[in-house]
């Protein structure tokens, strides 16, 4: 078991620097629109463009992860996202800057669910929801890294030593991750016949065609994005030049966002585990309190206390370990040898509502003239409409999912006669 954590540690220590990577650009928005001289939805296509990628590659990256196993992907990935941080270094025309984003968005594709991949290969099914919960969460002190650390050389030494040093420590987590990571323990290795074109499309239509598949991807769309738009792109953003906090002040609210997710990830981890019938009720728990606590900031005429700031940030992080249930229902469903491509096809849910939500707003900070208080209400506006869609594909793909599970002899007890029981027990 000391090997396994061993080799998970180094796993998650490798999506950490990835996360890193990722929201680097983020917290550096506002410098990178003086530097290359551009306004609100160019420089939220910088991002987009990263998304994109990213989305673009999940499905490919899964099915390379079913055939070359985590070790290749992790670091193979670490160095093609170390590249990219080179690149943008040196970058002071937009194409240049714009191949760094592409080649950054492509390595983290090929990382996080390699990560995951790990999980059940060397740890018993019963810990796996909790485990993952735990690499989701640990993971996201990249965005601390990013919003202290990095923030403060961006501002003391400038852009090409800040970029330069996030590609360094990238590049020493490829050579660390390739040395240490092992797939699976010895003889356990699971790896899928290569295979042709129409036997790869078959897999991809039977994973996405299962109803669990569609359930775990509206689960982390709905859950994930709000609060990936909010630390990738325009959470700083927002929070300096529409709420007027001072730039450290925001970075301390983005830290405060990482710790909150850690808190509250074993949570659902253990309840994921404990009630994994029940996890769309936690999802739509999850996007309800996401869509009342931005009502309430969103209604105000005045900039918010910084308090109801906090609890916004804290809140909505809750988002972030609630996706990771999306991939526990995947896991539900998809056999070993196809689950890279299910996890693949969770992850897009999540990402492809963040860069549609990223651009859009973007689009309408431009038409607006720029980053005010009521240009930025407006914009945030555009996640209710990504609610409503995710609701109710949860909803749809649940009742799919538990048709399914009632053909195996699998009956669910209604909520409402669970809830009567307990009360009965309570009063005995």
């Amino acid at each position: 078991m000391r090997r396994a954590y061993l080799i998970w540690g180094c796993g998650v220590a490798a999506y950490l620097i990835a996360v890193l990577q990722r929201t680097s650009f983020g917290v550096s928005g506002l410098a990178a629109a003086d530097r290359f001289q551009v306004g609100p939805a160019t420089l939220s296509g910088f991002v987009v463009l990263q998304v994109v990628v990213y989305a673009a590659m999940q499905i490919p990256a899964g099915l390379l992860l079913d055939r070359l196993g985590a070790r290749a992907m992790i670091g193979t990935g670490a160095a093609i996202m170390a590249l990219g941080q080179t690149l943008l270094a040196s970058a002071e025309l937009l194409p240049l800057a714009i191949a760094g984003r592409i080649l950054v968005g492509t390595g983290d594709a090929l990382t996080f669910i390699s990560v995951l991949r790990l999980v059940p290969q060397w740890f018993p099914a019963r810990r796996v929801p909790l485990i993952s919960q735990l690499t989701g969460q640990l993971g996201q002190l990249g965005q601390i890294l990013s919003a202290i650390p990095f923030l403060a050389l961006l501002h003391s030494a400038g852009w090409t030593p800040a970029y330069l040093s996030a590609a360094a420590v990238g590049m020493l987590f490829a050579v660390l991750a390739t040395a240490v990571i092992r797939n699976a323990p010895p003889g356990q290795d699971i790896r899928v016949v290569p295979a042709g074109l129409r036997e790869i499309g078959a897999q991809i239509r039977k994973v996405w065609l299962h109803p669990g598949t569609r359930l775990g991807f509206f689960s982390h769309m709905g859950t994930q994005f709000s609060i990936t738009t909010f630390a990738l792109m325009w959470g700083i953003p927002y929070l300096v030049s529409a709420q007027g906090l001072s730039q450290p002040v925001a970075g301390v609210l983005l830290t405060v966002s990482v710790c909150a997710a850690m808190v509250a990830g074993p949570v659902l981890g253990v309840l994921s585990a404990r009630y994994p019938l029940r996890r769309s009720w936690l999802v739509l728990t999850i996007m309800s309190a996401n869509a009342t606590v931005w009502t309430v900031v969103l209604a105000l005429d005045d900039p918010a206390p910084v308090w109801l700031l906090a609890l916004l940030v804290v809140v909505i992080s809750v988002g972030g370990p609630g996706s990771m249930i999306g991939f526990d229902v995947a896991r539900m469903f998809a056999p070993n040898t196809s689950l890279g491509t299910a996890q693949g096809m969770v992850n897009i849910g999540g990402f492809l509502a963040t860069l549609t939500l990223i651009e859009a707003i973007g689009l309408v900070l431009e038409h607006a003239g720029g980053y005010g208080f009521d240009a930025f209400r407006s914009a945030w506006l555009l996640q209710y409409p990504i609610w409503v869609i995710a609701g109710i594909g949860v909803l749809v793909t649940r009742a799919k999912t538990r048709r399914h599970l009632a053909t195996q002899g699998i009956h669910l007890t209604p909520l409402r006669m669970v809830i009567a029981r307990i009360r009965t027990r309570s009063r005995d």
